[in-house]
């Protein structure tokens, strides 16, 4: 990820449009018009060797004819003319480019390496001078504040808060026409094209931290660098709404995966996990895109789902509850003391009940009257105020009697206007309110569960979860050895004894299994197992068993072994001729009545790499799908979440006097696959089916594992999500103690809390700048669920308890690095701060961080004393602080 001169493609001094030209309808022609009426107010150059002037205005010659660098260069050339322009502009100093230019995707003829892009030639002649890119076949980006509009749009935007990323043109000229006629406006509004290099990832982390933007719509047709993307993605989600439209939600069709989580876990399910771990919102449609935008943009204290419908017709309303329960949500039940006071504002004809229906001849007071009741309900976390036209108040008269209270109250209000031109003007005073308003029943009641899915989302990313028990470390060792083990033998499948040891690794409960290559080791299996067994055959070409009758069970004696044998060879020797048999596997029969049949299993993703699956089980599982896809890594929490959004899930809990299963095993059997996960990057696919579970646990019946093919390392997707560093875990021998020093986990918050709460209240105030009691939830939440791809924390524990803390984040550039640190009381001035502190500034010079900045009250001698301790610069800052500065790398080798 990169904000590197992004400042110079997004908020430029100049702009020089290379290719401008006055024939009419070439894209030289409109870039330069839309560039010079803009409105912008720096200086803007035509470059065409072949014209000599434009609108009055000198046509320059070449790139090195203009006086200076333009900090922005809108290129409109011929494909093979493009790495040359911008070998050109880096040389003379211009570090951002549009290029409108498609077909670079071309082989170019003169390039270094055979089969080499031109687009590759243009990155490699961008690179030396830290040139970004926007494009190539894109159509621009406006800047509507700034009056930039270097694109061939037809038409400008109007400035305003949102910010719209695209890698449609065409959607971008269509959607820059439609906003008009809402008189929606834009921060920024950009065109990625081809994203060569400004991506997804880059804007986000740009417009995540722009003043000017409010919140960011985006329209998805693909995603490249997953773990830059969903980096970017989470930093931008903690800031701001970010909301996306993705193309391609339908199902791909029948996909060819040999295992059932590979067939169940679609790529528009992963974007989909991949949307709900960033905090982001994704919505099926432009208008819904606009609609959500239109709702978050005027945030409100969040209180929960329950809303209440206000309205005058008893149809809308009905409309509104319909399309609210088809889709989960929930309606307020009124309380005694609400329908009470309703009683006394509205007539005897009322609803009594929610929706509110106040009658089609209500007044304005009435209306104001009914407003306020619910308002102030406590059992009332948000109102839809509905309105249909009638003939006895004009709609202007009712929106201005009720905008006040729908302004400014502590709760999400929405309005419904339904008609035309008779409530346009309502609608136009609630916009120029800021009050959402919509036009139908059904798109407000969508837009209040946007609302909710939301908050839903911003709520999982300040979690905390609770402080897990140390389980024992799994043996990765052995995983590997097994791995390796089939990959000499020439095996993509790991045989079922290799699959379950490789589970029992990781400390997930397998049933016996024992492979045997003929009858007397089947026979010697089963004695030592115990009877009754389950009977597989082994054969490289069969993956699913029991589809060529591959499968015994319940045999229950030595002969019945033996015959089961010879009936299997037989059966498979008719249904799959080219299979060779190598043997059987073993299994002890488990038995469980009323246990849940369960899937977990592990695939890959072209895009997001890792994906976990939950579900039902058994072998219909693909003929009637309840699963649920996740990334990992998974913690406890993140695992029960998993689990929570399947029928199975729910069924853990127990139904008509069953016993609950016991959901912490299950919990358990999925951290520890996501770990697997995180561990073994040879493992394509896992199925763990069934999955067994009851009250005494869970237990794996059968389990598969795929390898990725051999020599493709580099062609892996790695994991979309950094998981936790176990390798930098250590032991500091601290004034003669151990304290044990890790990387923070989102498991941390209660330490972390405790921490804070035993400090000192003149430390906390050198630590925070501010006099504090305590630290709120949601920002603990935000130091212990760090990404570890951006930032980091150490801390040291004295047994259970922090003795100190070290935090850095750095920039998307990875040029600068801003700490903090605090020591607990009884662990000043023994050493800890300085060893924290020589453990993060080591471990950032790894990661290649050129500096490492912080800054201290003056007051602050001991941080001041540490700081010139470890190396640091220390300058006067403002009248109460000093900026602490350390250098860790040469800047130069930018």
């Amino acid at each position: 990820m990169s904000v590197r001169n992004l400042e110079a493609l997004l908020r430029p001094a100049s702009i020089a449009v290379i290719g401008a030209s006055d024939r009419p309808g070439s894209v030289g022609a409109v870039v330069w018009r839309n560039v010079r009426d803009g409105g912008f107010a720096g200086p803007v150059w035509a470059v065409n060797p072949r014209a000599q002037s434009l609108d009055g205005q000198p046509v320059h010659a070449s790139v090195q004819a203009l006086l200076q660098a333009p900090d922005l260069a809108v290129i409109c050339t011929p494909p093979a003319t493009v790495p040359g322009l911008v070998a050109e502009l880096g040389q003379r100093g211009t570090r951002a480019a549009v290029v409108i230019t498609a077909g670079l995707r071309a082989t170019d003829a003169n390039a270094g390496g055979a089969g080499a892009s031109l687009e590759q030639a243009m990155l490699d002649a961008a690179r030396p001078h830290l040139l970004r890119i926007l494009g190539p076949n894109c159509i621009g980006l406006l800047v509507p504040g700034i009056g930039v509009n270097a694109s061939f749009a037809p038409a400008q935007a109007r400035p305003g808060k949102l910010a719209f990323v695209t890698q449609s043109g065409a959607l971008a000229t269509a959607m820059l026409d439609w906003a008009a006629t809402r008189d929606i406006g834009f921060s920024h509004f950009v065109s990625l094209g081809d994203s060569a290099d400004v991506d997804f990832g880059d804007m986000l982390d740009y417009l995540g931290s722009d003043a000017d933007t409010r919140a960011i719509l985006m329209y998805v047709e693909s995603v490249k660098h997953a773990r830059k993307f969903m980096s970017a993605a989470r930093a931008a989600a903690r800031n701001k709404p970010v909301i996306l439209v993705k193309a391609g939600r339908a199902p791909e069709g029948a996909r060819a995966a040999a295992s059932h989580t590979g067939a169940l876990a679609g790529s528009d399910a992963v974007f989909d996990a991949a949307v709900r771990r960033s905090g982001m919102l994704r919505v099926a449609t432009l208008e819904a895109l606009f609609d959500a935008a239109e709702t978050l943009a005027h945030p409100k204290p969040w209180r929960g789902g329950r809303l209440a419908l206000l309205t005058n017709g008893g149809g809308a309303g009905v409309l509104a509850a319909d399309a609210l329960a088809s889709q989960g949500g929930e309606l307020a039940a009124l309380s005694p003391a609400s329908l009470e006071a309703l009683d006394a504002a509205l007539p005897a004809t009322w609803s009594h009940g929610n929706p509110v229906d106040i009658i089609g001849d209500a007044p304005v007071e009435r209306y104001r009257r009914a407003l306020d009741v619910l308002l102030a309900a406590p059992e009332v976390d948000g109102v839809l105020f509905m309105h249909a036209p009638t003939a006895i108040v004009p709609a202007d008269d009712i929106a201005q009697a009720c905008l006040g209270a729908m302004r400014d109250s502590g709760k999400p209000v929405l309005a419904c206007w339904l008609g035309g031109v008779s409530v346009r003007g309502a609608r136009e005073l609630c916009m120029r309110a800021g009050v959402p308003s919509y036009t139908t029943p059904e798109r407000a009641t969508d837009a209040w569960l946007q609302l909710a899915h939301y908050h839903a989302a911003q709520a999982a990313l300040l979690q905390l979860p609770d402080a897990q028990t140390p389980t024992r470390r799994p043996d990765a060792a052995r995983a590997q050895e097994l791995l390796d083990d089939a990959r000499r033998s020439g095996r993509e499948w790991l045989t079922d004894a290799s699959a379950m040891a490789l589970l029992a690794a990781y400390g997930i409960p397998v049933v016996d299994t024992v492979f045997a290559p003929d009858a007397d080791a089947a026979v010697e299996a089963a004695r030592s197992i115990g009877y009754p067994v389950a009977l597989k055959i082994v054969a490289r070409e069969i993956v699913h068993k029991s589809d060529v009758g591959g499968v015994m069970l319940d045999i229950a004696t030595p002969d019945a072994l033996r015959t089961a044998m010879t009936d299997t060879r037989r059966r498979v020797a008719v249904r799959a001729p080219h299979a060779r048999v190598d043997g059987f596997t073993v299994q002890g029969m488990v038995v469980r009545k009323g246990a849940r049949e369960l899937i977990v299993g592990l695939s890959t993703d072209a895009v997001f790499g890792p994906v976990m699956l939950f579900g039902t089980g058994g072998t219909a599982v693909e003929l009637r799908p309840d699963t649920a896809v996740a990334l990992p890594p998974l913690n406890a929490h993140l695992a029960r979440e998993l689990i929570a959004r399947t029928h199975a899930g729910k069924l853990l809990g127990g139904w008509r006097g069953s016993r609950p299963a016991d959901e912490a095993a299950v919990v358990d059997v999925v951290v520890k696959l996501s770990q697997i996960a995180c561990d073994l990057r040879d493992v394509a696919e896992i199925d763990i089916n069934p999955l067994l579970a009851d009250a005494e646990g869970a237990i794996a019946l059968d389990a598969r594992v795929r390898l990725h093919p051999a020599g493709a390392a580099n062609a892996r997707p790695g994991l979309a999500l950094r998981p936790y560093p176990f390798e930098l875990e250590e032991t500091l021998l601290i004034d003669g103690a151990s304290l044990r020093t890790r990387p923070i986990r989102p498991e941390d918050g209660a330490r972390l809390a405790d921490f804070y709460a035993g400090a000192d209240p003149s430390d906390m105030r050198l630590r925070f700048f501010l006099a504090r009691r305590e630290v709120p939830r949601s920002e603990l939440a935000r130091y212990c669920q760090i990404d570890y791809d951006r930032e980091m924390t150490f801390i040291a524990l004295d047994g259970e308890s922090i003795a100190g803390e070290v935090r850095a984040i750095c920039d998307p550039d990875n040029r600068q690095a801003e700490f903090a640190i605090q020591v607990a009381t009884a662990w000043q001035g023994r050493g800890l701060g300085t060893r924290l502190l020589g453990k993060m500034v080591a471990y950032l010079r790894s990661r290649g961080t050129a500096e490492l900045i912080g800054a201290c009250l003056r007051e602050n001698e001991a941080m001041v004393s540490l700081a010139r301790h470890m190396g640091f610069e220390v300058v006067r800052g403002d009248e109460d602080s000093h900026r602490l500065r350390l250098k860790l790398r040469d800047l130069a080798s930018d």
